[in-house]
């Protein structure tokens, strides 16, 4: 095979091999991440993560093949577009989609699974395991492949459609072997399953993801290796209470300096709250008609704006050009992000009557363009998706002219919380991914940068415009940043915001430094120029800022 396979051709964008460390991923929402990078048709990736405990059906699975019932041990089950029979995924298991281009014609796709197969070969002999192979009629890669007992350490299932790949390879390192007991690994019940720890190869899922980085960029040819990492240490204790499981109530898990450590940022580095920020990060107060008018309302109807929980610092200029941005849902949010102002006990029971008083607002207000936002309902079943629901459906009838925009909140990653805020069809989809993969399990630990992904791919594999934001200064690097847009545009993301982060109060996080308006206005021109359709970047930028305008001066890039 290998002497009749073509080259690889790696890049056919010319760009680099985008690598994500995604760290433990829930399949649904890599399947979500999957499909949008590979509808967008640009860049190359090679996502390297773990799953939660799975078992996954491809196109040729068989039901009997199944020997429990997965909830029974704790597992999932997810049907996939891959080749192949049944899989195990989880904890312990490197998991490698790599979507990119593949040569077309005769062949391609067994060309395809056999450069695969080969950069796990060459892995496994970077870690200390070499003479590993293939086994001739069986996908995947062997231990002992000529001696009289192979053993799979590594299932291949793939898919290639319009000369793109997606799906890939799980690597058994150090899972829990009892798992594969509970099916028929690959359809294949003669030919036992085997791991690196099993092998007596003790490595970390660290040196191996290395290995492999190492090795596809050599293998298939790329020149330039764009690689991020999610933090690589995570303690339960840096959860907020409702994502450990315990429910509501208890005090919010604060930004502690041993996440930033881990994350390596230095906390006592930051810079001192008390000193005096730059004169570009000073906005003026006006208090005229147009903010005085907007703030009886919102007073009287007894409304929450997140221009006020947050403590916006545009709140003077949105409000003075008739803009707010409604907060539903409560006042109180489930999680514990260590840069947000927004409330933190125990949430209330939601009120009937808010989605009526927001309409009320936005139809008092005339408003042309209404954004609603929410807090984090982890407490809720579908995690807050009603309340939007309700809240559109109110201002559709009380103002069907007005453009809604959402910035949601991930729901879980529930798909049909997510596709019951979809159907409402508002004018823009916003979901926030906040900040660089790095910082993501210090900066928001109840959240996730693979799960926010996914939920902005949905969204715009739906038919949405979709809109993201990014908030700076807590110790990312401006070529971290610029790699958050390659992801967002990767997903189809149209719409962005870059804003500077303001330390609310002493128990939140420092500011790493102030960045320039110069540099803002930098990734502006990066992120448009590879094809974000609007990117508001500034010091003062925040989610809902210039909402309209960024909308309206989006329309035509995006109908062309």
């Amino acid at each position: 095979m290998s002497d009749t396979c073509p080259a690889s051709d790696p890049a056919a964008s010319g760009g680099p091999l985008r690598v994500r460390w995604l760290g433990r991923v829930r399949y649904r929402d890599a399947l979500a991440l999957q499909k949008g990078l590979w509808a967008d048709g640009r860049d190359d990736w090679l996502l390297l993560l773990e799953h939660r405990h799975v078992y996954t059906l491809g196109v040729r699975a068989r039901s009997e093949h199944i020997l429990v019932d997965p909830a029974e041990v704790g597992a999932e089950l997810e049907v996939s577009n891959r080749g192949g029979d049944v899989t195990y995924h989880g904890p312990g298991q490197l998991v490698g989609y790599p979507i990119m281009g593949v040569p077309t014609g005769p062949g391609s796709m067994p060309c395809h699974v056999h450069r695969i197969e080969q950069l796990v070969i060459d892995a496994l002999a970077e870690v200390g395991l070499p003479g590993a192979g293939r086994l001739d009629g069986y996908p995947g890669v062997w231990v002992d492949p000529d001696g009289p007992n192979p053993r799979k350490i590594c299932a291949i299932g793939v898919r290639v459609s319009k000369g793109r790949s997606m799906h890939g390879f799980a690597l058994n390192v150090d899972p829990d072997m009892a798992m594969f007991g509970h099916i028929v690994p690959c359809g294949i019940a003669d030919k036992p399953v085997t791991s690196l720890a099993a092998e007596g190869v003790v490595v970390s899922l660290r040196q191996v993801v290395d290995a492999v980085v190492h090795r596809a960029a050599e293998l298939w040819g790329y020149e330039t290796v764009d690689r991020q990492d999610m933090a690589w240490k995570v303690a339960d204790a840096d959860l907020a209470p409702f994502t450990r499981g315990e429910g509501p109530g208890g005090t919010p898990v604060r930004m502690m300096d041993r996440r930033l450590a881990q994350a390596g940022v230095e906390p006592e580095a930051g810079l001192d709250i008390r000193e005096r920020k730059p004169e570009w990060l000073r906005a003026p107060a006006r208090l005229g008609a147009e903010y005085r008018q907007l703030e009886h309302v919102v007073k009287d109807l007894s409304l929450v704006t997140v221009c006020q929980e947050a403590g916006c610092p545009n709140i003077y200029e949105c409000w003075a050009d008739g803009t707010a941005t409604f907060m539903i849902n409560g006042d109180r949010c489930t999680r514990a992000c260590g840069f947000c102002l927004v409330d933190t006990r125990k949430p209330l029971p939601l009120d009937p009557g808010e989605p009526d008083r927001v309409a009320e607002a936005v139809a008092r207000l005339g408003l042309g363009h209404a954004v609603i936002t929410c807090v984090a309902r982890d407490d809720l079943p579908d995690g807050g998706a009603s309340g939007f629901v309700r809240t559109v459906e109110a201002i559709r009838r009380r103002s069907p002219g007005t453009a809604v925009e959402l910035l949601i909140s991930d729901c879980k990653g529930d798909p049909s919380a997510l596709e019951a805020i979809f159907a409402t069809r508002p004018e823009i989809l916003n979901h926030n991914l906040e900040t660089v993969a790095r910082l993501q399990r210090a900066v928001r630990p109840s959240a996730s940068y693979s799960r926010s992904l996914a939920v902005l791919a949905r969204a715009r594999q739906a038919g949405l415009t979709t809109k993201s934001g990014l908030v700076v200064g807590m110790g990312e690097t401006f070529d971290e940043v610029v790699s958050a847009l390659a992801d967002l545009h990767g997903v189809g993301v149209s719409i962005v915001t870059v804003g500077q982060y303001l330390r609310p109060t002493m128990n939140h996080l420092a500011v790493a430094r102030w960045w320039t308006p110069e540099e803002f206005d930098r990734l502006k021109v990066i992120g448009e120029e590879m094809g974000i359709a609007h990117v508001e970047s500034s010091p003062l930028t925040r989610s809902s800022y210039h909402a309209r305008q960024a909308a309206e001066s989006s329309q035509p890039l995006l109908t062309r």
